[in-house]
């Protein structure tokens, strides 16, 4: 007995799902690379590396006529351009945007039937200025969310100051309880969350999370789903990582989404993990921000919710269901309409917002940014905003959590700096924020970051605030950010002939990180 404890120990240690997901991609891989080098050797070679350049070639065709983004495209094409035997193989594996046709076709019919949940109101963009009036017009339209009045809002400029308002509303819950994250982590606050919704739920409140599978890999336990549905938590892991049948780790559920008795909703950038609100330390101190809705606006959370959750339990018929009687409605703030991004369709709905506010854009435009790969459209918008005398300004991590990625991010810097955007790092440690603020009448909090991942292959979400009084909340958090951050200059940037090789070679790989 006195050896089998740790022994058990031992095979639970190498026997967790971390371990064993590793190891399964990582035999993967090296059966993948066996095939090749069999089949490229000896007598089948010449047949096949005419079948894999041919298959390369399709796929540059492919590309060609593809209505994507066009730095997407080009990366891709250059790729198997450089790597022909291996480049078409690559792009099937991780550069495919479209998720599988499984997952597409359940989430489409869903979005389908409850079409009519998302039909704008009339007379809420009433009062909007003409400019802003634009990109309203086209989240209903294009994005399938309407826009709202009669909704307060608060923005929170790091986790630590959300956190104790949403346990507060979580205690409040007297019908549903709805929470989507990328990243669930055992810890502090997800165990604050957690106690909270198993009281709920005894309480016969209908509790249900969905989470990113991939994202929460290495931060819950194997019978996670097992020990939330006992307590009566319904559970979703999203997109589940089967490593023995696919490489492809795209299409990942990367929104951030709370919603209490359909009244209450909560979005931005913080994940239920305790770095998110400093319980540990991770890359210094961490910067994020999210936003509280309260109101009308709060329906268009709850629809996004439930169009995941039927494509993958049992089907909700009816929304209205949860559709709060709200016996008085919040005064009118301004208008708030939280959207959606989605790799099911070819329209590019969070890069399109930003877009439409750098090409408004009078004053000045900040962003909040964890990384930055962006496309040469992006990349011009933010040039020519500040080539015109607009005020731009990119607030970034000055401690990266992904070294190879900050060193892509720091490769944009040179033609913007000179371009006049202003570039800054944020010293104390991490920033993970994702926001955008205009003219102090604009703003987008969310889940988006400015790269590939988030504008084109995962799912994603916002809000969009029009003359909303938390515009200018935004706007002095960016204000009292800026004095703790190291602002960039050009000589900067100089990285001699091996780091512009470097970053070339990351840019050309952009599309992978």
């Amino acid at each position: 007995m006195l050896f089998r404890l740790p022994i058990v120990k031992f095979f639970n240690r190498i026997l967790n799902r971390i371990t064993v997901t590793v190891v399964l991609v990582a035999l993967q891989l090296a059966w993948l690379a066996w095939v090749f080098f069999a089949l490229t050797t000896g007598t089948a070679r010449v047949w096949v590396t005419g079948v894999l350049n041919g298959l390369s070639l399709l796929i540059i065709l492919y590309l060609v006529r593809k209505d994507e983004n066009s730095a997407y495209k080009v990366g891709w094409i250059a790729l198997i351009g450089l790597l022909p035997l291996l480049g078409g193989a690559l792009y099937l594996a991780f550069g495919n945007k479209r998720p599988s046709r499984r997952l597409r076709s359940k989430m489409q019919a869903v979005e389908q039937a409850h079409r009519a949940d998302r039909a704008q109101q009339p007379g809420q963009t009433a009062g909007l200025y003409d400019e802003n009036r634009g990109v309203s017009r086209y989240l209903t339209q294009y994005g399938c969310y309407p826009a709202w009045q009669n909704t307060t809002a608060r923005y929170f400029s790091c986790g630590e100051a959300m956190y104790p308002a949403l346990l507060a509303d979580l205690e409040k819950a007297e019908k549903s309880i709805f929470l989507e994250f990328f990243i669930v982590s055992q810890g502090k606050m997800w165990q604050g969350v957690e106690d909270i919704l198993r009281r709920k739920a005894a309480q016969g409140v209908d509790v249900r999370l969905i989470y990113d599978d991939f994202g929460s890999l290495l931060g819950l336990p194997k019978d996670f789903v097992v020990r939330m549905e006992r307590a009566h938590i319904r559970c979703i892991p999203f997109n589940p990582v089967v490593p023995l049948l696919s490489l492809v780790m795209n299409h990942r559920d990367h929104r951030k989404i709370v919603v209490i008795d359909g009244k209450v909703a909560y979005t931005g950038g913080i994940n239920l993990a305790d770095e998110y609100i400093n319980a540990i330390t991770r890359f210094g101190y961490w910067k994020d921000a999210g936003l509280r809705i309260e109101g009308a606006a709060a329906w268009n959370f709850t629809v996004m919710f439930l169009d995941f959750w039927n494509a993958f339990r049992p089907f909700e018929q009816d929304y209205s269901a949860f559709r709060p009687q709200l016996a008085v409605l919040p005064a009118s703030d301004g208008v708030v309409q939280p959207y959606a991004d989605s790799p099911l369709d070819e329209e590019p709905v969070a890069e399109t917002v930003y877009l439409d506010i750098l090409a408004q854009s009078q004053q000045y435009v900040y962003f909040y940014t964890p990384y930055l790969a962006i496309g040469e459209e992006m990349l011009d918008a933010l040039r020519n905003a500040a080539k015109r005398g607009v005020d731009v300004r990119l607030v970034l991590p000055g401690i990266p959590d992904k070294k190879l990625v900050f060193r892509l991010s720091r490769s944009y810097y040179l033609p913007l700096l000179r371009a006049g955007v202003r570039i800054y790092e944020y010293t104390p440690g991490f920033l993970h924020a994702k926001c955008c603020v205009s003219d102090d009448r604009v703003a987008v909090v969310g889940s988006i970051n400015m790269d590939y991942r988030s504008m084109f292959l995962h799912f994603e979400c916002g809000v969009l605030l029009l003359q909303n009084s938390q515009v200018l909340a935004l706007r002095d958090d960016v204000r009292r950010t800026l004095p703790q951050c190291r602002e960039v200059q050009c000589a900067d940037c100089r990285t001699g002939l091996a780091g512009t090789v470097l970053d070339s070679v990351l840019r050309l790989l952009s599309p992978l990180m």
